[in-house]
């Protein structure tokens, strides 16, 4: 992958739970203040993830069950699950599937589902 661009109609509702998320699992924050309508965030492997307040964006906000994204998965050392899972709700987050953690993705790996105020959907899988 070299790169996702998610848009949202809201910058300033969204990307608190990112700037928390994405450092927290290892993605730096390369913002650039000249560039208020969005924000960026790399990996050590190169790919980034850039979210934007596009002015194109078209009205009705982000809807996971929609045809399109339904979800980020993204790799994280095992012992970080549980750390994440007992602070994501003080950062805009809420669990999914709280009730089959940590095997709601089955019992291949084990992982957690969380969603934002804007209905964005990340997997944090163990690996």
């Amino acid at each position: 992958m070299h790169h996702i661009e998610l848009w949202t109609d809201d910058l300033a509702g969204c990307a608190p739970s990112l700037d928390w998320l994405l450092p927290r699992i290892g993605w730096l924050a390369e913002h650039d203040p000249a560039w208020p309508a969005g924000r960026v965030w790399r990996h050590a492997s190169g790919a980034y993830l850039v979210l934007e307040q596009s002015p194109a964006v078209t009205p009705g906000g982000h809807d996971r069950m929609r045809p399109g994204l339904n979800h980020l998965a993204f790799r994280v050392p095992p012992g970080l699950l549980t750390e994440v899972r007992r602070e994501a709700p003080h950062h805009g987050w809420r669990e999914l599937f709280a009730e089959r953690y940590p095997w709601a993705n089955g019992n291949e790996s084990r992982a957690l589902f969380l969603e934002n105020g804007q209905g964005f959907e990340v997997e944090l899988v163990a690996a």
